[in-house]
């Protein structure tokens, strides 16, 4: 599959602010959406750039998109991947491994043989447990790891996102109010980088929404930014994101948008 990767791989890295806040934005700043979770998130990115080679400026007009996907794989997942081989496109998975969808843990393989980024996000996706402490969060990932290495070499596997986001309220519940500035630093230590994101579907806020409702969502969050890492779900509950899809990547290429990884986006 071509991804355009030529045309991708000039040097991308993102500045301290982001990195700091956790937000993968374009030129301008902009607010969470509301619906991805206000249980979850804090506060608004602020200061907040994208740099290449070196610190010059992204080149004028270039305009990215990385297709993101939490909570798989599950039946809904198949779907996506159908539709992303049909578009010859690569999108990001951050996945979770529960017990409950051992029977879909094979599509992970899938994903990775089509070209596809696979990420780290949960074992259990259990709040309580995750963000009970610093160490609880490390064994749910140690152990989301030990849970894909049949599917794909956990070594390679070195980007993750924080359930809830890096900004999360909820761990307060848990593990106290530091309990996120820690992982962080941790996540860095270990040589992990943690991502966000800066457009949302709002497709598992909550209410089952539609196809369409899906997509406005991601037009309105994207608010002409020119870097945009776009948080869906390929869970077995969000069976309508398949459905918007098509819509989202059509309009995207509309607007002339490049796709690409989140590990794309970085400089390795």
């Amino acid at each position: 599959m071509d991804y355009r990767g030529g045309r991708i791989r000039r040097k991308i890295y993102f500045g301290t602010a982001i990195l700091m806040l956790g937000l993968v934005l374009g030129m301008r700043c902009a607010q969470l959406p509301t619906g991805c979770g206000e249980e979850t998130t804090t506060g608004i990115p602020q200061d907040s750039w994208l740099q290449v080679d070196g610190g010059q400026a992204l080149e004028e007009g270039t305009k990215l998109v990385c297709l993101t996907f939490d909570d798989g794989p599950s039946a809904t997942t198949t779907q996506v991947l159908d539709i992303l081989k049909e578009e010859q496109l690569p999108a990001t998975f951050f996945v979770i491994a529960t017990g409950y969808n051992d029977e879909y843990l094979p599509l992970v393989r899938q994903a990775r043989e089509a070209g596809h980024q696979i990420a780290l996000h949960s074992a259990s996706h259990e709040y309580r447990e995750i963000y009970a402490s610093p160490a609880a969060y490390w064994e749910d990932i140690d152990l989301l790891r030990e849970r894909l290495s049949p599917y794909v070499d956990p070594d390679g596997l070195t980007y993750l996102r924080f359930p809830g986001g890096s900004t999360n309220t909820v761990s307060r519940k848990y593990g106290g109010a530091g309990i996120m500035k820690e992982l962080k630093a941790q996540a860095e230590e270990k040589g992990y980088q943690w991502v966000d994101w800066n457009v949302c579907g709002e497709d598992a806020a909550g209410e089952k929404l539609s196809p369409g409702e899906i997509f406005k969502n991601v037009v309105k969050s994207t608010n002409g930014q020119s870097v945009c890492v776009v948080l869906l779900h390929d869970s077995a509950t969000t069976s309508t994101t398949p459905e918007a899809l098509p819509d989202i990547i059509g309009w995207y290429k509309e607007q002339g948008y490049e796709f690409c990884t989140v590990e794309q986006l970085y400089e390795k």
